[in-house]
Parts: C-alpha cells; sequence; structure tokens
C-alpha cells in the first residue's frame, strides 16, 4: 500500500491529551484496517466495544469501557452492506451520548448516499435525511472526506471537516508515474471539469474534457419540477398564456476538447462505483492516441463487476484510497492500487481533541477544489 510520508505531521501524531477515546463502529471485520492505522499513528489502544448482529438482523452495540466526560471519535468506513453501516454508526453515536460523553465526533471518510444529494423527481433528498439522523442521534462533530457536492456540509447543523484527498494522489502521481510530465489531466464530463483543472494546476500539465458522452442520471431532471399539470388544473390555465417549453437536449457526438495523442492520460473523480463511463472515456482516449491510461479518485466502492470489467479495459492503473475497504477487488483486479489516507485522518483527531486549528489541513485549498 502506497503511504505519503510527513516527518512534520509524524513527529508530533503521538502528542494527544488524554481523554480520548477511539471506537470502530464495524462488525464486518474487513472494514477495520483504517481504523487500526488510525489508532497506531495516534500511539492509542482501540476502545473496548461489541457491534454485531442478532439472529434477526438487528444490530446490538454494546460498549464495554466508560466514555463518561470523554472526547469520543467513532470510525465508521462503509461495507457492501451500507444501511447496516449507518445503523452500527447511529446505535453507537446514541450510546455514547446516553453514556454521557463529552463529545462525538463521526469519522467517516466516505458518507454514504453523498450521490443521492439532489431532488429527482419524486424522490428525496436522502443525504439531508442521513444528516439529520446523525445530528439527532447525538453526533457533535463530523470528519469525512471529499464529499460528492461540498453543499452536503450544509445539510448538517454541527461542524462538518471535509478533507481533501488529492494531496495524497498527487503526491502518487510525481512518484509512481513514471514520465508524468507527459501527461494530461483528463475529465470524463464537463462535471468534471473543476477537479481536473486542480490538478491539472498543481501538477503544471495540460487538461483534455470528454463532451458528448451518455448523459448522467444524476443530472438529468433532477428538480422534479418537469412533470405536466394534473387534468382536473389544467382548466385553470388562461387560453392566452403561452409558456415558453424549454428546448429538449440532444447529445453531440464524442469530443475530446484537448490534445491527448502520445501522452499519458490521468482521468480524475472523486468516486470509482460503475465504472461504464470510465471504461467509455478510456476507449476514446486509446481512440485519440493516449498511450498510457491512468484512473485517480477518492472513493473506490467498485460495484458489482467492477474490478473483472477494469481488468479487461484498456484502463492500465485504478488508484484509490483506502476511505472504502477494496481488498477482495484487489485480488480479483491487479490494476487497482491503494493510497493510505489514515495520515491526515489521525491528524485531524488529533488536532479536535487537542482544541488545535484545523487550517494546517486545508493550505491551499480553493473554494472550487
Amino acid at each position: 500500500m502506497f503511504c505519503v510520508p510527513s516527518t512534520e505531521i509524524g513527529a508530533i501524531m503521538n502528542i494527544t491529551k488524554g481523554g480520548l477515546v477511539l471506537f470502530s463502529a464495524n462488525s464486518n471485520s474487513s472494514c477495520m484496517e483504517l481504523s487500526k492505522r488510525i489508532a497506531e499513528r495516534l500511539g492509542v489502544e482501540m476502545g473496548k466495544v461489541q457491534v454485531y448482529q442478532e439472529p434477526n438482523r438487528e444490530t446490538r452495540v454494546q460498549i464495554q469501557e466508560s466514555v463518561r466526560g470523554k472526547d469520543v471519535f467513532i470510525i465508521q468506513t462503509v461495507s457492501k452492506d451500507v444501511n447496516t453501516t449507518i445503523m452500527e454508526l447511529l446505535i453507537m453515536v446514541y450510546a455514547c451520548k446516553t453514556s454521557c460523553a463529552k463529545s462525538i465526533i463521526g469519522v467517516v471518510p466516505y458518507f454514504p448516499y453523498s450521490k443521492q444529494c439532489k431532488m429527482r423527481k419524486r424522490g428525496s433528498i436522502v443525504s439531508k435525511l442521513l444528516a439529520s439522523m446523525m445530528c439527532k442521534a447525538g453526533l457533535t462533530h463530523l470528519i469525512t472526506m471529499d464529499l460528492h457536492q461540498k453543499e452536503i456540509q450544509g445539510f448538517f447543523n454541527i461542524p462538518v471537516d471535509n478533507l481533501r484527498a488529492s494531496p495524497f494522489l498527487l503526491q502518487y502521481i510525481q512518484e509512481e508515474i513514471p514520465d508524468y510530465r507527459n501527461a494530461v489531466i483528463v475529465a470524463k464530463s464537463p462535471a468534471s471539469a473543476k477537479r481536473a483543472q486542480s490538478f491539472a494546476e498543481r501538477l503544471r500539465l495540460g487538461i483534455a474534457v470528454i463532451h458528448g458522452e451518455a448523459q448522467d442520471a444524476e443530472s438529468d431532471m433532477v428538480d422534479g419540477r418537469h412533470s405536466p399539470p394534473t387534468a382536473k388544473y389544467v382548466a385553470a390555465i388562461h387560453p392566452s398564456l403561452e409558456i415558453p417549453m424549454l428546448i429538449p437536449k440532444e447529445k453531440p457526438p464524442i469530443t475530446v476538447v484537448g490534445d491527448v495523442g502520445g501522452r499519458i492520460a490521468i482521468i480524475v473523480d472523486d468516486m470509482i462505483d460503475d465504472v461504464d463511463s470510465f471504461l467509455a472515456a478510456a476507449e476514446t482516449l486509446k481512440e485519440r492516441g493516449a498511450y498510457k491510461i491512468f484512473v485517480m479518485a477518492t472513493h473506490g466502492l467498485l460495484s458489482s463487476d467492477a474490478p473483472r470489467l477494469i481488468e479487461e479495459s484498456a484502463i492500465d492503473e485504478v488508484v484509490v484510497t483506502n476511505t472504502i475497504p477494496h481488498e477482495i477487488q484487489k485480488l480479483q483486479c491487479p490494476k487497482i492500487k491503494t493510497v493510505d489516507i489514515s495520515m491526515i485522518l489521525s491528524e485531524a483527531i488529533r488536532r479536535i481533541h487537542n482544541g488545535e486549528s484545523m487550517s494546517y489541513l486545508f493550505r491551499n485549498i480553493g473554494v472550487d477544489d
């Protein structure tokens, strides 16, 4: 696993005041690797807690040490069973609240349901619901990483620290990709252009944008205001009133804005879940002359047949962080590489517990990053 060294952070990592308790809310042992790395960096032992599923599939949490008057940090990484993961977190937060913890800080590197942060037709904004549930359960602070939309922070009425994984991914590019100076940063859709621009400006590289691919369901008819009025209200519209109709979208042929011929293409995004769009982008880049293709993302959900599809694709390497456990996917696809981000999470925990400023962790991060 690739790990970013830092003498400045490493030298101070073990300096924590008393009264800190670190719990892992996962009942799945494969999800506890990140928690163990964070505890090791902080120089503390994991708190004693039992999290398990009853025979009737109910989640039970039993805290086995006192948390009265202490700062409790609950680390929760998302497993394949997302809903169980959420219940584990909520029940543990509430258990700490009723046990008189001084503060309860959730460390949730990947915030689940973050894609459902906009209204679609007659659906709901589920990430807002989840934020309300976390606050109601007793969470007093949230540490997360690379939210799908930064506006999700506004769904909470508690402080939210949205950390960035880009420094780790940028360092991976500089140290692990030979001849990265001959690379171009690629946005697989116009929606990803700001992230690609951020990477390109920091690496002093060019940028390319793929336009014309199939429309993402996320951005198509999201606000639910495209429905016609029901029959009983039609007569109420004045006959002389003609509301102009919005011209329907028509996708142009796939085009690549920018030169990728004879260069390394590095596709950047915040998460990799369904890989179809990444595979289509890789094929397009190969046709335009890119001789090597990398995909960089913070969250590697890699759902369904993603490992097999990546292995059979034109993509040379997929680099993700360990915000989500994906050891099984790595066994299925050697192209998947991991960057360890436990260092920045450990430092965030240390600073919050000691009452220090968090600004150090957000150096050189702009509004669009």
